[in-house]
């Protein structure tokens, strides 16, 4: 059954031909819908492979992929502003690791998941590639935040 008017409400970006751009981080853009499953766990994959931000020291571009996985609860991010939001972080001076961890706040107070995970895989920049990984659970997925994080580890280590 196609969701109602209703229940667009809150999105306002999507089908709207007068984008406009942040190029400052903005976690304002950022919209949601409701889950129309929030008995069924699923997992939720979005991957952006065109990630960038700057070095805070620098101010050099740095280029990334961001990959968020998610098993909702009562709300979800919708994709248009979600790409809008890290299109924000364009100019945004930070370090890798800490980009990772304000995408992983920003969508837990945007949604509260069940769980949720953001994965950050930057080109290298001086030979070093830095793979950030940041996860949340709620008291029933803590199992699961840690089995992700020692899977990341042994995913990294054997590269």
């Amino acid at each position: 059954m196609p969701r109602s008017n209703e229940e667009l409400q809150s999105v306002t970006l999507l089908g709207n031909q007068n984008t406009q751009y942040h190029f400052g981080y903005n976690p304002g853009v950022l919209e949601t819908f409701d889950n129309k499953h929030p008995e069924r766990e699923y997992l939720v994959s979005l991957d952006c492979p065109e990630f960038t931000s700057l070095c805070p020291k620098t101010g050099q571009p740095d280029f990334g992929r961001i990959i968020i996985n998610y098993i909702p609860r009562i709300r979800m991010v919708e994709s248009k502003s979600l790409k809008l939001y890290l299109f924000s972080f364009r100019n945004h001076g930070d370090f890798h690791e800490d980009c990772v961890n304000i995408i992983l706040n920003d969508l837990v107070s945007l949604m509260d998941p069940k769980y949720i995970e953001v994965i950050g895989l930057f080109n290298p920049r001086g030979g070093i590639s830095i793979r950030p990984f940041a996860n949340h659970a709620d008291t029933q997925h803590q199992d699961l935040a840690r089995a992700r994080t020692l899977a990341h580890l042994q995913q990294t280590a054997a590269i």
